[in-house]
C-alpha cells in the first residue's frame, strides 16, 4: 500500500525525521529526541504537521439546522462568528463516528476539522445524512483537490508570540481571541491564513491553516523563528498528559461518548434531536473515564491492560505512557462506575498486579502538573 503524504513530507525528510505509517499516512514520529520535542512544547514552542487532518467546509442556508441533527454537541452555542465547539458525531447506536472541532463563520458557512483516518468515512456519512434530510448543504473537503488547506499546530507558552513574529499581519486579528475561537486573515505573505486558538497539547497556541502551496515556506519560517518541529511521539505524550482522547484508541464506533469522558461534549438537555440521542438516553453512562498514576515500579501503563477495582469489577486502560513532565507512568482508563477519584486500583502488567491511583484529569495543563 502506498502511504499518503502531506505537503510537508519532504520537509520532514530533510530534517532527518523518523517516519512511520500512521493510519495510512507517512508521518514523522520524531526528529531526534522525542523528550526534547515534548519539553519544547511545555516550556517554549513546538510545531506539528497536522495536514493529514481534514478541513471540511459546509455551506448553505440550512447548515445550522443540518449540524443540529448531525452533532452531539449543540451548534446553537455558536452565535458569534469565530466561535468554535468540540463535538462528537455519533451513529444511531450512540457510538463515536469521530470527534471533531466545528468553527462558525456565518449562518451559511461552518467549517469542521476531522481526524485523518476517519475523513473519508466522515464525509461519506455527512453526505448520506445531507441527502437523507434534504438539507441541500454543500460539503467540500479541503485536504485534496482544488484549493487544499494545510495545517500546522504551533503549541506552547511562547507559541502565539512566535507565530506573530512570522505572521505580523495576524496579530491584530488573533491577539484578542479567547481559546476556542478562530479568525481568517485574508492577506498575508503566505496567502489567506486561518488562525484558531485551539490545540491538542494542553498548552496555549494556534492551529494555523494555510494554502497547501505555501505550507512548506511557512514551516521553514516558523523553524527559523525558533519553533521546534515535533512529531507524533511528543504529540501523544502531550495529549495524554492533557487528558485528551485519541480517536480509535480511547473511543470509536463501539464506545458511548458518556463512557469516554466526553459527556461535556454531549447536549442531552436541549429539545433538539440528533443522531444517537435516543441510544444515549436509553443506555446512559455505564463506565467512568479516569486518569491513573502507577504507584509501584516494575511496569509501564499501556492500552488494553486490565484494571481491577477494589470491588473486583474490572475495566481497561485505553492509553498509557511514561509522562516526561511528571516522570511517572500514567494512563487514561475506562473503569467501572464504582471507581472514584482517590481510589487505588490494580493494573495487570504481565504476571503482576501493580497498584495505581485514580486521579482527576488532566494530569498537566499549561505547563503545570495538576495530578499527583
Amino acid at each position: 500500500m502506498t502511504l499518503k503524504a502531506t505537503p510537508l513530507n519532504s520537509a520532514h525528510r530533510s530534517l532527518g525525521a523518523k517516519m512511520v505509517d500512521f493510519g495510512g499516512w507517512d508521518m514523522p514520529v520524531n526528529y531526534g529526541s522525542q523528550i526534547e520535542e515534548h519539553n519544547a512544547v511545555r516550556n517554549d514552542a513546538g510545531m506539528f504537521d497536522v495536514s493529514h487532518m481534514c478541513v471540511v467546509d459546509l455551506k448553505g442556508a440550512n447548515v445550522r439546522a443540518f449540524l443540529r441533527g448531525l452533532l452531539a454537541n449543540n451548534v446553537d452555542k455558536l452565535q458569534v462568528p469565530g466561535k468554535a465547539l468540540y463535538s462528537a458525531m455519533l451513529n444511531p447506536d450512540g457510538g463515536v463516528i469521530d470527534d471533531l472541532i466545528v468553527y462558525y463563520f456565518s449562518e451559511d458557512w461552518f467549517r469542521l476539522v476531522v481526524n485523518a483516518g476517519t475523513a473519508e468515512k466522515d464525509v461519506a456519512w455527512m453526505t448520506q445524512q445531507n441527502e437523507a434530510s434534504g438539507a441541500g448543504v454543500g460539503i467540500t473537503q479541503r485536504r485534496d483537490g482544488n484549493d487544499p488547506i494545510a495545517l500546522i499546530a504551533v503549541q506552547g507558552p511562547n507559541a502565539r508570540t512566535k507565530v506573530w513574529q512570522v505572521l505580523p499581519g495576524t496579530q491584530a486579528a488573533s491577539e484578542p481571541l479567547k481559546p476556542f475561537n478562530v479568525v481568517i486573515v485574508p492577506d498575508t505573505p503566505f496567502g489567506e491564513v486561518m488562525v484558531a486558538r485551539t490545540g491538542y497539547t494542553g498548552e496555549d497556541g494556534f492551529e494555523v491553516g494555510v494554502p497547501a502551496s505555501q505550507v512548506e515556506a511557512l514551516w521553514n519560517a516558523f523553524a527559523a523563528a525558533g519553533i521546534k518541529p515535533a512529531g507524533l511521539g511528543a504529540r501523544d505524550t502531550l495529549r495524554l498528559e492533557a487528558g485528551m482522547n485519541l480517536y480509535g484508541q480511547d473511543m470509536d464506533e463501539s464506545v458511548n461518548p458518556l463512557d469516554a469522558g466526553m459527556g461535556w461534549t454531549v447536549d442531552l438537555v436541549a429539545e433538539r434531536d440528533f443522531i444517537g440521542k435516543r441510544a444515549l438516553l436509553a443506555k446512559g453512562q455505564q463506565a467512568n473515564f479516569v486518569g491513573l498514576i502507577l504507584r509501584e515500579k516494575g511496569g509501564i501503563l499501556r492500552a488494553h491492560q486490565k484494571v481491577i477495582a477494589a470491588s473486583g469489577n474490572s475495566g481497561e486502560i485505553t492509553s498509557g505512557t511514561f509522562s516526561p513532565s511528571m516522570q511517572q507512568a500514567i494512563a487514561l482508563a475506562r473503569v467501572p462506575l464504582d471507581v472514584a477519584v482517590g481510589d487505588t486500583v490494580h493494573v495487570e502488567i504481565r504476571d503482576k498486579k501493580l497498584a495505581a491511583s485514580v486521579v482527576k484529569l488532566p494530569f498537566v495543563r499549561n505547563g503545570k502538573v495538576l495530578a499527583s
